[in-house]
């Protein structure tokens, strides 16, 4: 195993989600969540919105449906990069199933920070090693 996938590994609540509305102002997500890494590279995550907005939330790539998130399958991790590659096997939202999902990663103390690589994509989560 990877040294960087040690750091990874284990259950991670959520902290915060912030994500930008239909109008481009962030703003942070009344929501919960875990994301659970294993360290032979299998992932899975789930987030619950506690009050779900109607519609879908703005951005390029929809991630949820009804307020609900979840995904599970494998990852890698590039630490020259700082990045790790979510590659999703299954997912409540089936578009997604097959994708490939690059996040920026950052540890600060017991948190992991994570944002996505695409440049259209403004949403920042903080999780919370358990």
């Amino acid at each position: 195993m990877q040294a960087i996938q040690t750091k990874f590994a284990g259950a991670w609540r959520l902290i915060s989600l912030e994500r930008p509305d239909a109008t481009g102002n962030v703003h942070r997500v009344d929501c919960s969540g875990l994301f659970v890494f294993t360290g032979d590279g299998h992932a899975s995550v789930q987030v619950m919105e506690r009050s779900p907005l109607t519609a879908p939330s703005a951005g390029p790539q929809q991630y949820s449906a009804g307020g609900y998130e979840a995904s599970w399958g494998t990852y890698k991790v590039d630490e020259s990069t700082h990045t790790f590659t979510f590659h999703i096997q299954g997912a409540l939202v089936r578009s997604l199933i097959g994708k490939d999902l690059p996040r920026t990663y950052e540890f600060s103390a017991n948190r992991l920070i994570v944002k996505s690589t695409r440049s259209d994509e403004h949403w920042r989560v903080v999780w919370e090693r358990y």
